[in-house]
């Protein structure tokens, strides 16, 4: 496990737009692959994104294709969701998570950061 540490998030108003980072303290290894999930309140973990560390393929979840985008910076061992015309729906805890590889489940999390969209 690689411990994950997180940054951005906060406050901004609907059609705005925020990044998150999540850094490795620590190598990224080339198998692993990375993720984003978001907690609102009273409801479940949403999936948001994912990232291939090997070559960069990128998934998404229903709700925010389109709008959100998942990168890496490798030399940097850091993981990016910019998110652009954020909505209410939006609203809610952000974690990174590391996977050793695509078939292991997500076993590293970072400690979350609120994304708060006002409308």
């Amino acid at each position: 496990q690689v411990p994950l540490v997180q940054a951005g998030g906060g406050l901004v108003q609907a059609g705005g737009s925020l990044r998150l980072s999540c850094s490795a303290s620590g190598r990224i290894l080339s198998t692993y692959n990375m993720g984003w999930f978001r907690q609102a309140p009273n409801k479940g973990r949403e999936f948001v994104a994912s990232i291939r560390w090997s070559d960069g393929r990128t998934d998404y979840g229903a709700s925010v294709v389109g709008r959100f985008t998942v990168s890496r910076d490798i030399a940097k061992d850091t993981m990016y969701l910019q998110m652009d015309r954020l909505k209410a729906e939006d609203t809610a805890v952000y974690y990174c998570a590391a996977a050793l590889s695509l078939t292991d489940p997500y076993k590293s999390w970072g400690q979350g950061t609120q994304v708060t969209v006002a409308t």
